[in-house]
This record gives structure tokens, C-alpha cells and sequence, in this order.
């Protein structure tokens, strides 16, 4: 089982900064801007910026695109009674109490949060019907053929498996964060011209520069991009560029444009919200938001290898398959 164990932040991110960055709660609107506090009331850095430092949690049972049936299909936002269907089925659907095979998490490991404070039946707000826009043609082919390519097989390597089952890095390590089971946490520290933004899960820190410099040439490419940092009143806009092909977050090439906001929209709620812009995928962009919650807590390690069996176990028994397959037969 994986272990959370104390780590050094201040030294990490310190560090970090010195390395690579030397001195030099009412409903929003579906196709509005997340609201923010009033000027005055927003804290600032000592430079005069806006304060976004602490530790944030992101959980949140919200689903990014609106049900197509079931409690909160068909509108924006969750009924009370809705609220309450929704929460039940959703934590029922993956308890590994509830689930037939060998066991897995049950809610006792999880921290999967509850919905967001405006009761929004999805993080998508624009396009207003919460779904994503359909892929492009071209799109369709690449992932259909992606798929074609990989099907048979799943179990040849790690190579063939996921970043995240890997211990490499989760989706909400972002760009764009996206919350996940558990660990959905974050630490905002920031300096003249800089933000970094470390992840719990899988311990990712982004130093993003505000101070004004372009991307990085397109030749050179990142796992997760180029991020570059500026404010406008009170929000921390965030540009991120020049992606690989190693990863891809909801089908996107390596020339998506992430736009990411970050607004103090109270003392302890900080809104985030983030633009996918990738023409070669989808037909227009899409927008998406959640709110994260300020807590009064640490970032620990999350130890994603320390007891972890799975990877080894599944490619072991991959082979043991094979073995025992008639010559030929091996793999469907």
C-alpha cells in the first residue's frame, strides 16, 4: 500500500526557484468569467500581487462533462434530491466493497470530495451544454487507429501502460489539473516573476515565470509543455505550450494551446479554470471549472512505488499467459 511520508518543501521548491528561475460561492453564469473578490479585499504578496499561496485540495465528485442520463442530465445545475442520487451512485459505482473480483480501494482509501458549492451538473461550462465539442475527422482516425495499434497488445511492456499505473505522473499533476481519487492536493509559493505550484500526487512541481519571457522555442518539447505565467487584476493566467507526443490529455496533438486561470474568489477558495485550444482535435474550444478549497494542512510524499505490485504482477502474469498458451495463441 502506498505511503504518504513527510517531505521538505520549503527545501524542494527553494531549491527549484534557485535553479532554474535565478533573479532577474454563487451560481456563475455559463458563459461568464468566474467571479472574483472585490479589489481591496483580495491579499497581496509583497510585491503587489495576489496572494495565492497556501495549500489548496481540489476533490471534488463534480464530473467533467454532464450526465447524458441519470440525476442532472439535461441541465446545468443539480436539484437537491439530484445532488444526493448523484453522490451515492457515483461513490457506489467504484467502492471496491460493492465490486465483484479481487478486491480494490473502498472509500476508507479514498478522498474523492463532494460536489462543488454551485451544485453544477459539470466542470465544462462553455460549450453551455457541458460536453466536449466532437473530435475533428482527423482526430477520429488518430484515435481509432492509436487504439487499432495498441489492441492485443496492452501487456508487451511498461511501456505499453499508462504514466500514471507507471509512477510517472496523474492527471492532475497538470496541465490541466484534473482531481483525482485521492492526494488531490496543492502548494502555491510564489516569488518576484515566479509561481510554483507543487502536486501531492505524483509529487510535480511547474515553476511558472511571470516576469514577462516568451515560450521556449517550439523545437524544443516538454511531457507537460511550456508553461508561462501572467496576471491580469487579480488572476494568474497561465499559457502552456510545446507538448509531446508522449502524453495527451482527452486526445489532444502535441500543438494544444492550455490556457489555465487562477482567481481568489474568497479567503479560502481559489477558482480554477482552464481552456483546451487544439484545432487538429476538436471542432472549437472547450472551457472547464472547479473550485479548490485552502486547508490547513502539509503536502506529504506520495510514495507511489513503495508496496506497489501492480505493474510487476500484471506483466508477470502477462507472460505466465503466454507461456502457458498453445504456440501461436498466445496473444488474440
Amino acid at each position: 500500500m502506498r505511503r504518504r511520508l513527510g517531505l521538505a518543501l520549503a527545501f524542494t521548491v527553494g531549491a527549484a526557484l534557485s535553479v532554474h528561475y535565478p533573479a532577474a460561492q454563487a451560481q456563475p453564469n455559463a458563459t461568464k468569467k468566474a467571479p472574483e473578490t472585490k479589489a481591496g479585499t483580495v491579499p497581496r504578496t509583497p510585491d503587489g500581487k495576489p496572494d495565492l499561496q497556501g495549500v489548496w485540495n481540489s476533490a471534488t465528485l463534480t464530473p467533467l462533462q454532464r450526465p447524458t442520463k441519470g440525476p442532472g442530465s439535461g441541465h446545468e445545475f443539480f436539484t437537491p434530491e439530484e445532488a444526493a442520487q448523484y453522490t451515492k451512485e457515483e461513490l457506489d459505482r467504484v467502492n471496491g466493497d460493492k465490486l465483484e473480483g479481487v478486491g480494490n480501494y473502498n472509500e476508507f482509501w479514498r478522498d474523492r470530495g463532494k460536489l462543488a458549492p454551485d451544485m453544477r451538473t459539470s466542470m465544462i461550462f462553455d460549450p453551455p451544454d457541458g460536453k466536449m465539442p466532437a473530435l475533428t475527422p482527423q482526430a477520429q482516425k488518430r484515435v481509432a487507429d492509436k487504439r487499432a495499434a495498441a489492441r492485443g497488445h496492452e501487456f508487451d511492456g511498461p511501456e505499453n501502460r499508462s504514466t500514471d499505473e507507471r509512477c510517472i505522473s496523474v492527471r492532475n499533476a497538470g496541465p490541466p489539473m484534473i482531481p483525482t481519487n485521492y492526494n488531490s492536493n496543492y502548494q502555491i509559493v510564489q516569488s518576484p516573476g515566479v509561481v510554483a505550484l507543487l502536486s501531492e500526487q505524483i509529487h510535480d512541481v511547474r515553476i511558472i515565470p511571470t516576469d514577462g519571457r516568451p515560450h521556449a522555442p517550439s523545437s524544443i518539447r516538454m511531457v507537460n509543455g511550456d508553461s508561462v505565467g501572467h496576471w491580469e487584476g487579480n488572476t494568474l493566467v497561465v499559457e502552456t505550450t510545446n507538448f509531446t507526443d508522449l502524453t495527451s490529455y482527452e486526445n489532444t496533438t502535441p500543438d494544444l494551446r492550455l490556457t489555465e486561470r487562477f482567481t481568489r474568489t474568497g479567503p479560502n477558495m481559489l477558482m480554477y479554470e482552464w481552456t483546451v485550444d487544439d484545432p487538429e482535435t476538436y471542432t472549437k474550444p472547450w472551457s472547464a471549472r472547479y473550485p479548490m478549497f485552502k486547508v490547513d494542512d502539509t503536502i506529504f510524499e506520495y510514495a507511489c512505488h513503495e508496496g506497489n505490485y501492480g505493474l510487476l504482477d500484471s506483466l508477470s502474469g502477462a507472460r505466465a499467459t503466454e507461456k502457458a498458451a498453445p504456440a501461436g495463441k498466445a496473444k488474440q
